[in-house]
């Protein structure tokens, strides 16, 4: 049996033995919106929860766009256009018009990725395109505390702007249950000393800090403070399918319009699965969330609920960018010098997490439960050193070893990663 799994900017393909049983575990699929751009229009005109897009922006002298960096593969070139002509005819000058890309403590995306992130030159020659700087103290408007104490310090641009917008791509996400609307904000645009705070050990060893889990989750509780303490803000949201083809458009108040998104995407993205495996195949997603080991672990955490204790988890992911950012290197240095306990009991002293440690704390989770495996073309060998796994070179051939070990033929293939998240429902 042939499956071909999310891989870099095409697929791999997995040959596997007719001798096995393989379930492949995709999302069913999503209704395809023909006409992207007019379904785009009209759901800036049917707004959730807010005025259409022209009347909201009527009398604002100044607007600022939010869009995720170019670790998610959102449609801008089909959402900006829209967006901006409608800013324009609204009354709002293109110089007053600012798109911030949201890198949280990413690094910024400039050059030709940038070009590839806009997707269009109108937009590019048009209004002013830039990067959120999360280290820069001057960059940032001190809002408060939340209740629980974090300092919230957002991006002054997007803050001051007269009229807000949010961008993004809804999908599962690891720590706060879904990704986009408010997620765009915090911690796309916020303070290193915001996002080292909500991302420190307690908020992120929370059980329900979790795939698709939004009540009980203390990450996007404390991201609803955020936006309610920053005031009006509007979100355009999308989902797509398995191809990347565009299959949900939405616009309005960013929480509401954020929940009617998630509602649509989760019934699809969730995946009942009758039993539990010793052996799962996935994928990191493919381009662009596979570019770097960092972004890997999502996929090694989407795929717990269905693996059995002792089991063997195997993931393909190019990492063309390498590990990730030196901090992150740091903490898997750490990770590797400390173990899975030392680190865990190091960390859990902290009240501001460093910097991406929090993405190896959820690899704990996997290594706790499992043996992982990783297939890799991307990563140099001192790279591989610092993932913490088992590093492979032939995935088949994983496979078959792991399935000789378990004396279990039965193998989870989930082609498209942590874009998927299989649940055990006994049947």
């Amino acid at each position: 049996m042939r499956v071909e799994l999310s891989y870099g900017r095409s697929t791999y393909p997995l040959e596997l033995s007719d001798a096995l049983a393989v379930d492949v575990i995709r999302k069913r699929d999503m209704p395809i919106l023909l006409d992207p751009r007019e379904a785009t229009r009209q759901a800036l005109r049917q707004p959730v929860g807010s005025l259409p897009l022209v009347d909201e922006a009527r009398n604002c002298r100044s607007a600022c766009i939010l869009v995720c960096d170019i670790t998610r593969p959102v449609p801008n070139a089909v959402l900006l256009p829209v967006i901006v002509h409608q800013l324009l005819a609204s009354g709002i000058h293109k110089e007053a018009i600012s798109v911030l890309v949201a890198t949280g403590l990413h690094r910024p995306n400039e050059g030709p990725e940038l070009e590839e992130l806009i997707g269009d030159d109108w937009v590019l020659r048009t209004v002013r395109v830039e990067n959120h700087f999360a280290r820069s103290d001057a960059d940032h408007v001190d809002l408060g505390r939340t209740r629980s104490g974090t300092a919230v310090k957002l991006d002054r641009r997007f803050v001051q702007a007269d009229l807000r917008v949010v961008t993004g791509l809804v999908e599962p996400h690891f720590m706060a249950g879904y990704s986009g609307g408010r997620k765009v904000i915090a911690p796309g645009i916020a303070h290193r000393d915001t996002i080292t705070t909500f991302h420190n050990a307690r908020f992120m060893s929370h059980p329900l800090a979790d795939n698709c889990v939004l009540d009980g989750n203390p990450l996007h509780q404390e991201q609803l403070e955020i936006v309610q303490m920053l005031g009006k803000v509007l979100a355009l949201n999308t989902v797509l399918d398995e191809h990347r083809r565009l299959a949900f458009v939405n616009f309005g108040e960013v929480i509401a319009s954020h929940l009617e998104a998630v509602d649509f995407v989760g019934r699809y993205a969730r995946v009942s699965v009758p039993r539990r495996y010793r052996t799962v195949v996935t994928s990191a997603a493919g381009y662009p969330l596979d570019k770097t080991y960092y972004q890997t672990v999502k996929s090694m955490v989407s795929p717990l609920d269905i693996l059995e204790p002792g089991g063997n988890l195997i993931v393909v992911s190019e990492c063309s960018e390498g590990l990730g950012s030196p901090e992150y290197a740091h903490a898997q240095q750490r990770l590797i010098e400390q173990g899975v306990e030392g680190f865990s009991q190091e960390i859990a002293r902290k009240s501001h997490a460093a910097i991406d440690e929090w993405q190896t704390q959820m690899q704990l989770k996997p290594m706790r439960k499992a043996h992982v495996h990783l297939y890799s073309g991307g990563l140099k060998p001192g790279d591989r050193a610092l993932t913490g796994v088992h590093i492979i070179d032939d995935v088949a051939g994983t496979v078959s070893d792991c399935v000789a070990r378990t004396h279990d033929k039965t193998v989870a293939v989930i082609p498209e990663g942590p874009y998927v998240i299989p649940v055990f429902e006994a049947a």
